[in-house]
């Protein structure tokens, strides 16, 4: 029996039934919810989906109250003095505001997204809700993601009066990692300017690509590009192009770059096609997502139900030429 109201929704159910004398049916409530309806404590109203608590059964649900939540007396007060009614939205509403009441001071004016949800939340991969993030004021959030460069002859990194000449680091580290909170501060790429940026979706292809001569390279996995955002906006002066995976968590990549840079150039060459009888992978598309306005073999993979990995071309020697078609022709 404890088990099953092992969850705040749940006994919150009973509180709310035994304290307002009714109870909606919430999804977050579902199985309390049914379970209640069928005991003899409660009966059905004339609205849909409200039960009714039947008072001779009071002191059964207080019983029940005191078994599977001991503090629920404390609860009821706490709820009480914030002004907060007794249901699972404000028992949340509750404890964030506990939360915040109870942050360390002073707070720091930086701080990592998962750090900060880890005070002002249940755990530090809840939702960042607005109340949750107004308790932070004016904390500046960093996800704190990385930019790994493959760094063409001639870059070099600026800071202040700081100025750092790349060609120094690639003998030793082989390429250049950039953070996030670096970018931020006011790092920049000086130098020789790269005659493009390209990036590459996947590790592999992002390290064994041949890229034209001049091309900058940088992995941006996945659309959490907090940090790759950072970067663009110093590269505004030089063309884009993505090179990852025809398939469907590749287009949305793309998608998500575009609306950073929207003249981002999508590299889909030709030839990939010729890979598809031995290569392509037999996997759906969600419907409706590509449109007519994708490359027309991204069109034709999703007709098909087949995906596309980039790693099968990473060598083809015709990738190069390709890279350098997918730029804007004047």
């Amino acid at each position: 029996m404890i088990a099953m109201w092992s969850e705040d929704a749940e006994r919150l159910a009973l509180l709310e039934l035994l304290q307002v004398r009714r109870l909606k049916r919430r999804k977050s409530q579902e199985r309390a919810w049914r379970w209640l309806s069928e005991l003899a404590w409660t009966r059905r109203t004339s609205q849909r989906d409200v039960l009714r608590l039947v008072d001779d059964h009071e002191a059964d649900l207080k019983t029940l109250l005191d078994r599977v939540w001991p503090e629920w007396r404390a609860a009821q007060s706490r709820l009480a003095a914030a002004g907060l009614s007794p249901t699972d939205a404000d028992w949340r509403t509750l404890l964030d505001r506990e939360r915040a009441g109870a942050m360390p001071r002073p707070m720091p004016t930086r701080l990592n997204r998962r750090t900060a949800t880890a005070v002002v939340g249940p755990h530090s991969k809840a939702s960042l809700s607005e109340t949750r993030r107004q308790a932070l004021a004016e904390i500046d959030l960093t996800r704190d993601g990385l930019v790994r460069l493959r760094p063409t002859p001639g870059l070099a990194l600026t800071s202040g009066t700081r100025a750092l000449e790349v060609d120094v680091l690639v003998p030793v580290l082989r390429e250049l990692v950039l953070t996030e909170r670096s970018l931020r501060d006011g790092t920049k790429l000086d130098g020789h300017r790269p005659t493009a940026l390209l990036l590459v979706e996947n590790l592999g292809p992002y390290l064994d690509v041949a890229p034209p001569d001049g091309w900058l390279v940088a992995h941006v996995p996945g659309w959490n590009t907090a940090t790759a955002q950072v970067l663009l906006e110093q590269v505004c002066d030089i063309p884009v192009v993505h090179f990852g995976d025809l398939d469907p968590n590749g287009l949305r990549i793309v998608r998500h770059l575009r609306y950073i840079r929207a003249d981002l150039r999508w590299a889909v060459p030709a030839f990939w096609s010729e890979y598809v009888p031995a290569r392509a992978i037999r996997k759906k598309w969600p419907p409706e997502l590509v449109t007519r306005e994708d490359p027309v073999l991204v069109q034709e993979l999703a007709c098909r139900s087949l995906w596309l990995e980039q790693e099968v071309i990473a060598l083809d020697p015709r990738l190069r030429n390709a890279l350098l078609d997918a730029l804007p022709h004047a």
